[in-house]
């Protein structure tokens, strides 16, 4: 089987597409790469899936791709109490702080103290896959009050993204790093990382793989945009992870 095309198709393995046949038939189909979600694969399964895909390349005597995507930093607010959740309102003043207490339409625990050190006035906050967005007017260590500009419901541990904010953390966590690191030891060829925001993230990356596999960045943060050509000589290759950016960046 050979293809002539330049392009190439990556195909997510989920619940649907797990098996050796099903598999198969995708590859067959026109996939050329595997996608291996770390977010919900534990590393325990991890070298029996690519001992799966590996198989598939005899079957067909061509080469199957593999990629082993990261998660990355999850960054979420706390607990509300009552039902889980409150109404913030257009023009209302909502703060996130240190305080582990249930949350209600006037404040929320934020888990993240890295994120408190470093907002700033006038730094966005968007909330729930875009749904809410908030502007801060005061920031400290402890608390950060804002402005709700496009209110809604809020409700626990939904998602926070910062598209003015550099956090001086690494893109890595400790979960990620142990990934990376039994990625490269089963043999897949690609190992992308989320939420780059600097091109040290790649090469942290790239110290842990140490040339076993090929280094993604996927570009889905505005401080990696801002940083791209440094970025892309940092990496293999880079994937534009249009969902999560087009959260952060307008139009």
């Amino acid at each position: 089987m050979k293809r002539e095309r330049r392009i190439k198709i990556i195909a997510t393995l989920g619940p649907a597409s797990s098996t050796e046949e099903m598999c198969a038939q995708l590859f067959a189909a026109g996939v050329d790469v595997f996608r291996i979600n770390m977010s919900h694969t534990q590393r325990e399964t991890l070298a029996e899936k690519v001992a799966m895909l590996r198989g598939l390349e005899g079957r067909f005597r061509r080469p199957v791709g593999i990629l082993a995507d990261l998660q990355g930093p999850k960054l979420r607010v706390g607990q509300f109490g009552g039902d889980g959740g409150a109404m913030l309102e257009k023009g209302a003043r909502f703060t996130l702080d240190s305080d582990p207490a249930p949350g209600d339409a006037k404040r929320v625990h934020l888990p993240h103290p890295e994120i408190l050190s470093a907002l700033e006035p006038g730094h966005h906050l968007i909330l729930d896959d875009g749904k809410l967005r908030l502007v801060v007017e005061k920031a400290s260590e402890k608390e950060a009050v804002t402005k709700v500009l496009v209110g809604g419901r809020l409700s626990s541990r939904k998602g926070v993204s910062l598209p003015d904010t550099t956090i001086a953390v690494s893109a890595m966590t400790e979960k990620d790093r142990a990934d990376a690191e039994v990625a490269a030891e089963v043999g897949v060829d690609w190992i992308a990382l989320s939420f780059v925001q600097r091109p040290e993230d790649m090469a942290e990356l790239r110290k842990i793989v140490r040339g076993r596999a090929l280094a993604l960045a996927k570009i889905e943060k505005p401080q990696a945009v801002t940083r791209m050509e440094e970025i892309i000589d940092a990496s293999d290759a880079i994937m534009v992870a249009r969902g999560d950016l087009g959260v952060e960046m307008p139009l």
